[in-house]
């Protein structure tokens, strides 16, 4: 079994992105150890995760121009990471009174209700709801992508 642990996100300093992440967004630090570049020179290793798990965020200061140059535009303007949320109308309200910038107004999608907003570094996000169940036929993970096919457009 496995499954995607991490995500590296440049940072321009890691205690500024501790502070986003943990006060703002409301992860959990889960790691922030003292460790070393492939080349032998300090770092840190600091991870931070939603409070309710799943995939965490590397955060990873920036080392050199090439890196710098990067921070805040890691997807290339598009959305890159996605945080789904139980309470999306609190959690906007709570993320706007923190001054998180939102690029976007909440709207609903087949997916759920959703909002872009920038991390400290740009980054885009999108905020979402949790999604309710379709009615159409589901699509278990065993099925092929003709089967997939097939559902999508039927006879």
């Amino acid at each position: 079994m496995s499954h995607l642990d991490l995500v590296a996100v440049l940072v321009a300093d890691y205690d500024e992105a501790i502070t986003f992440f943990v006060d703002v967004l409301d992860f959990d630090l889960v790691e922030d150890e003292p460790s070393l570049t492939n080349d032998g020179r300090p770092k840190r290793w600091v991870v931070v995760r939603p409070k309710s798990g799943g995939t965490g965020l590397l955060l990873a200061q920036a080392d050199g121009e090439i890196q710098r140059e990067a921070i805040g535009s890691q997807f290339a303007g598009r959305v890159g990471l996605f945080l789904r949320v139980d309470d999306f109308d609190q959690t906007y309200r709570r993320l706007e009174d923190a001054g998180v910038e939102f690029v976007s107004e909440p709207r609903s999608e087949p997916y759920g209700k959703v909002a872009v907003f920038l991390d400290l570094a740009g980054n885009k996000w999108d905020l979402l709801s949790q999604t309710q169940p379709r009615k159409s036929a589901a699509i278990g993970p065993s099925e092929s992508a003709a089967d997939r096919e097939r559902v999508a457009r039927p006879n």
